[in-house]
């Protein structure tokens, strides 16, 4: 009897407006620019993380005497997010980008499509039919599931090829959807090279199809260095595959997330401004969608690599602080923020200490590419005096060195670092449940300028939504239509050999 009076209590919870989408149409303020960012594999956890290390970094107190305060995001979120696939309790990126862009629910690894294997139209594509400029911003590969739910269509993530010749229109049933693309990736869109799987080179084709290009930092910065701006239809690709972790980033190789989001914001907003010649020569009166992605933030988490997840948690908070200040000097503009899901099982267990994070200097990654590369003829010693003082085990003892060699010998480079993460995040007193997803709930940021238009949306949002109400948040203030979209997408769709392949993370 108990335990039906409990369930009787869940089903009447479930079924309240804090767990329910409302009825009848959303009802938001119309704004001319939206901006959704993806904090991508970042939890509640991260979130704590965050707060209690820059509180320490400033300061505020100290690992005897905790003194953590709010940060500027805690101060504007707005409810979590639960996120769900169609078919699995723990999505991943692929089915919660699909979620978050269309408004719909599908398979985990598929992209831009819904539950029945047909193309469902993003709010991206959506706005660029209505006359808006769209833009992609992140920092993995610009064909990783994040990117591609906005302006891809395909059965299987791993079609990346098959994704970057959606993404600049060449076999995009809609034609060129997106005017902006920057983040790494190269590798899917050039041929003759290792690693290319494409038969044509996508990025001469683009080219030849009105898109500028940059490579690097410097080629980027050739077109940007006068007007902050660059022009458009613009292609920048910084890496062969995901860019660096920020803790690692070659500033003289690579832009930072912020710099990247600073100019896609000075260019998506001078293209649309009243008066102004956009892409196409014609005056812009309407706005952009933009959408951002703190890529990493994720793959730190699979790879439990706590000193990479807080430094690219780090250049996420710049970047929210940044588009904030924008939002506020333009209140047509509003954003939303949350990640697809929560990355790592991140536990801030017993000796919680999040001082020990600063003592790193690079990732993991970065090490063990150093370490492999190392011809020396005292490994023992290269390992303690040089990599793991660089990843914030200053005083590893002979047992240690030991052990992690061992490892190496044993099981390779890849589970020795494995093993010195575990290590080092212990010694913070923090630990991972997992090296894949988990299925709790994640964070909702919104903010929006004026009293109503931020109350319509905490009302429709919060506290608790599934992340296919996101989407509709952003269509209605727009003012554009999915299912409009959703039917060009399928009058002009065809259908594309090459389906299939592996599911990712």
């Amino acid at each position: 009897m108990l335990l039906r009076a409990i369930l009787t209590l869940l089903a009447s919870a479930l079924s309240s407006p804090a767990f329910a989408a409302p009825a009848g149409k959303v009802r938001s303020h119309r704004v001319r620019n939206f901006i959704y960012v993806v904090p991508d594999g970042f939890g509640p956890a991260s979130q704590t993380l965050w707060r209690d290390y820059i509180s320490i970094m400033n300061k505020n107190g100290t690992e005897l005497r905790p003194n953590s305060t709010a940060t500027d995001l805690d101060g504007i979120m707005i409810g979590t997010v639960r996120t769900q696939s169609f078919d699995k309790f723990v999505t991943d990126s692929a089915a919660a980008a699909t979620a978050f862009a269309t408004g719909h629910k599908t398979h985990n690894t598929g992209i831009g499509i819904d539950s029945d294997v047909k193309p469902v139209a993003s709010i991206l594509e959506a706005a660029h039919l209505e006359g808006f400029k769209t833009g992609l911003v992140v920092t993995s590969r610009v064909t990783h599931a994040t990117p591609a739910g906005y302006c891809a269509h395909v059965m299987n993530r791993s079609l990346e090829v098959e994704i970057a010749s959606h993404q600049i229109g060449q076999k995009h049933p809609l034609g060129s959807v997106v005017d902006l693309i920057m983040g790494g990736g190269r590798r899917h869109y050039q041929t003759k090279r290792p690693g290319g799987n494409s038969t044509i080179d996508l990025i001469t084709w683009a080219k030849g199809q009105g898109f500028s290009y940059a490579g690097n930092k410097r080629e980027l910065e050739v077109f940007s260095r006068d007007l902050g701006k660059v022009p458009l239809p613009f292609l920048g690709l910084f890496a062969d595959s995901h860019m660096a972790y920020e803790l690692d980033r070659d500033n003289e190789k690579e832009p930072s997330l912020l710099q990247m989001t600073q100019t896609a914001i000075k260019t998506l907003s001078d293209a649309t401004t009243a008066g102004r010649d956009g892409r196409d020569g014609v005056s812009r009166p309407k706005g952009f969608f933009l959408m951002i992605e703190a890529s990493r933030i994720d793959h730190a988490g699979h790879a439990n690599d706590i000193a990479a997840h807080i430094h690219d948690i780090a250049m996420y908070y710049q970047v929210m602080s940044f588009l904030r200040k924008f939002v506020t000097e333009n209140p047509d503009t509003q954003i939303l923020s949350a990640a697809d899901h929560e990355t790592g099982g991140l536990t801030l267990g017993t000796g919680y200490n999040p001082a020990m994070l600063e003592r790193a200097n690079h990732t993991s990654e970065y090490l063990e590419r150093a370490f492999a590369l190392y011809q020396g003829p005292d490994r023992a010693t290269y390992l303690r005096n040089v990599i793991l003082p660089q990843y914030g085990l200053v005083s590893a003892s002979d047992k240690d060195v030991k052990k992690y060699l061992d490892v190496l010998k044993r099981d390779g480079i890849s589970e020795m670092g494995s093993v010195i993460r575990r290590d080092f995040a212990k010694s913070a007193g923090i630990t991972w449940a997992t090296d894949g997803h988990s299925a709790v709930d994640v964070p909702l940021y919104g903010f929006a300028v004026g009293d109503k238009a931020y109350s319509q949306m905490k009302e429709y949002l919060g506290p608790h939504t599934d992340n296919t109400q996101l989407a509709l948040y952003m269509e209605s203030a727009l003012g554009v239509n999915l299912n409009k979209a959703t039917e060009a997408l399928r009058e002009n769709w065809v259908k594309f050999e090459g389906y299939g392949g592996k599911g990712g993370r």
